[in-house]
């Protein structure tokens, strides 16, 4: 009826305008042409190394086993599927490095209803509304949706081991008596969008700051390290990193990971590793009334594949990342030399963060628009780095000269075409 106002909640009417990961994804999946455009941008996986080969395996063997898959492709439960859940353990033993049989048994996994970002989001859904301590710059989508949760960031800068915690217990201290309305740290051990690797000691640290909060303003505040590319850290010149649950005696650490990198992301399998309680109970009943359970016949053909060849599948993987940062990283230096401050990533996941001297990269800049406008020359996708940093946080300047390349998606050959394709428009920009 028109001249009716319709009413949304806060969230809702913050939500009623896309942000500017959604409205590229959008882009992407509407206008992109398939082996022209050039993705370095949105962060999807390679799809040589999703083993379609073993999810037909995977499904048959679920199938053809009802005695130990019960009800596969019926309702789950809304903790996740026992089976899956004990593959998991088993696979965290094998692959966490400081992950051992008592402080595993200790702590209680759950599984989310849609990936590792189903369980963020019903983190901040069941978390009381408040400061939300995370790195700058950091994994925007998330970032974007606990502001549209209404929560304000603290937004600390990092470095090449991560998050500054010297800089953290800085701002924590600047908070004053608005420090009892911390709600919970969130760290990706190793960052999208930089691809620094948060060091082991600073683990430590982000351990025992929050556990100092927590004394402080006497409640637990959780911290939760989110694991999603721990699994796919290449580099072999980096110590193994380690998990901090072992040292968690205030029972506030809590690891939120995933099979999207090292499987395939449309499996959408993310767990919740932590302390049993209260807040344990409220993820799982936030899965519930998300729709009981992730699909069950999924669950448990994750659960076959963490049981048999997934061991091999992470090998292989690694190395095809490996291949792709070493060859990029050249391509980088070569072509983008001239123009570059500083390169960060390439050791973890699929992520370089470029910083250039004066080149503009944001998405009304001219480097930007001469690589979005497509026509004959492919169209080159990368992330912007002002959608990468807090809004109100210190590097909103220097993000307009940044930019996140995913050699994720692409195969290598087409990544240094699309370097190329920047050195060019790097050089018009300047001309």
């Amino acid at each position: 009826m028109n001249g009716l106002e319709t009413f949304l909640s806060e969230y809702g009417a913050r939500s009623a305008a896309p942000s500017p990961a959604n409205r590229m994804m959008a882009a992407f999946a509407r206008g992109f042409r398939d082996g022209f455009d050039i993705n370095l941008g949105v962060g999807y996986v390679n799809e040589r190394t999703i083993p379609t080969r073993l999810f037909v395996e995977a499904m048959e063997a679920v199938a053809g086993d009802p005695a130990r898959y019960r009800q596969a492709f019926n309702y789950g439960g809304p903790e996740g599927s026992p089976n899956l859940i004990r593959s998991l353990r088993a696979f965290l033993l094998r692959h966490e490095a400081g992950m051992d049989e008592a402080t595993l048994a200790s702590k209680r996994l759950i599984i989310g209803p849609c990936g590792a970002m189903s369980v963020l989001e019903g983190f901040a859904e069941i978390r009381p509304p408040g400061i939300a301590v995370t790195s700058d710059p950091g994994y925007y989508i998330y970032l974007d949706a606990l502001a549209r949760r209404g929560f304000r960031l603290l937004a600390v800068p990092e470095d090449g081991e991560g998050l500054r915690t010297d800089l953290l217990e800085e701002r924590l201290r600047a908070l004053g008596g608005d420090a009892g309305r911390v709600s919970f740290f969130y760290v990706m051990t190793v960052s999208n969008p930089t691809g620094a690797v948060l060091s082991n000691d600073r683990r430590r640290a982000v351990l025992a700051i929050a556990a100092d909060l927590s004394r402080r303003v006497r409640r637990r505040v959780p911290v939760v390290f989110d694991l999603a590319y721990e699994q796919l850290v290449h580099d072999p010149s980096l110590p193994r990193p380690q998990s901090v649950l072992a040292e968690d005696t205030m029972g506030i650490a809590y690891e939120v990971g995933t099979l999207s990198k090292i499987l395939a992301p449309s499996l959408r399998i993310g767990y919740l590793l932590g302390p049993d309680g209260p807040l344990m109970n409220a993820m799982v009943q936030r899965t519930s009334d998300a729709g009981f359970s992730a699909p069950l016949f999924v669950q448990e053909m994750a659960s076959w594949m963490l049981d048999g060849p997934i061991d091999g599948q992470i090998r292989r993987v690694n190395q095809g990342y490996r291949d792709k940062a070493v060859a990029v990283r050249a391509a980088i230096e070569e072509e983008l030399g001239p123009w570059l401050e500083s390169v960060t990533g390439g050791s973890a996941g699929f992520y370089f963060y470029l910083t250039f001297r004066a080149l503009e990269t944001h998405p009304e800049s001219k480097f930007f628009s001469i690589l979005a406008r497509g026509g004959d020359a492919p169209r080159v996708i990368y992330i912007p780095g002002v959608y990468c940093v807090a809004a109100d946080g210190e590097l909103r300047e220097v993000s307009r000269r940044q930019l996140r390349l995913s050699y994720g998606f692409e195969e290598t050959e087409r990544i240094l075409e699309a370097v190329g394709w920047m050195r060019r428009a790097a050089g018009q920009c300047s001309a």
